[in-house]
């Protein structure tokens, strides 16, 4: 459990974080809360030379209002985001699911960049960002760039982020006030990874389902949208009935693991409970 030999580099700015990724390349990896990497890290799955330590960017932490948008700092904690009167009144299923992840510890010092840009399909918040049409900003040398969550989650571990360039900020579309929204999660200990969780999303417009959006985790080897179950509630109506009869297809076109946690015909099983569960929830009035 003792790591390899690294060097350790704090960034004071984004630009100084970039400067170094570039000098470092693919030897470097991002330090911020370090919920995910350290334990790769000890374990010897990881064994990067160098360490950037993004923690102490004053410009990576924080949440503002950018009209239709909230914008939220890579370093910004859970706890943070739990917190943050913005994020509860515009975007509360950001707050429900991170509201999930690990303990109070891990809530504390984990933040949300560090688990988007960590890219494990079975942590909570790649899938919500799928739900909400996030939008993950990141810089290099070359300047800024927006990448659509859709696009951002390439495999397993893998991003769409090049070696030399950060994630710097998260835009997400406010959604209160005119969506329903849940997250069910099924773990095996309070602190154990997903395995499997739904989010749901519904937009509502005379008792009909509007639109429908369902985020699985867990499901592939990156997080994935529940399309056919989508496309089978848009336009219907909202009784429970039609909502198990859309959730039975929420595992069509996915590959989940098979390991010690659950076989995939399981997962495939709990996809479709959960899925009907959040959709529920996320479809009730009020």
């Amino acid at each position: 459990m003792i790591p390899a030999p690294f060097d350790y580099v704090r960034a004071d700015s984004i630009a100084d974080a970039i400067t170094a990724l570039g000098e470092h390349g693919d030897d470097a990896k991002v330090l911020a809360g370090g919920h995910s990497l350290l334990p790769l890290m000890k374990l010897r799955l990881a064994y990067p030379s160098v360490l950037i330590d993004i923690g102490r960017i004053a410009d990576l932490r924080g949440v503002s209002d950018a009209g239709d948008e909230l914008v939220i700092g890579a370093t910004t904690t859970h706890y943070q985001v739990v917190t943050d009167p913005l994020v509860g009144q515009h975007c509360g299923l950001l707050a429900e699911a991170t509201a999930m992840v690990g303990d109070p510890q891990v809530r504390h010092r984990g933040t949300i960049g560090g688990a988007l840009a960590h890219a494990d399909a079975a942590g909570d918040l790649p899938a919500i960002a799928l739900a909400l049409e996030a939008t993950l900003v990141v810089e290099g040398p070359d300047g800024r760039r927006s990448i659509p969550a859709a696009e951002f989650f390439v495999d397993y571990l893998e991003t769409a982020m090049e070696p030399d360039e950060l994630l710097v900020h998260v835009r997400v579309p406010k959604s209160g006030g005119t969506w329903g929204y849940a997250y069910e999660k099924f773990n095996r200990v309070a602190q154990a990874w997903a395995i499997v969780g739904a989010a749901a999303m519904v937009r509502r417009d005379n008792g009909a389902i509007a639109e429908a959006r369902v985020g699985l985790t867990h499901m592939g080897t990156v997080p994935l949208r529940a399309t056919a179950t989508e496309q089978a509630l848009s336009g219907a109506d909202a009784s429970a009935d039609r909502i198990a009869e859309a959730a039975h297809h929420a595992a069509d076109g996915t590959s989940p693991p098979a390991d010690l946690n659950a076989q995939a015909d399981y997962r495939r099983h709990l996809a479709r409970v959960l899925t009907r569960r959040a959709l529920v929830r996320a479809a009730s009035p009020g």
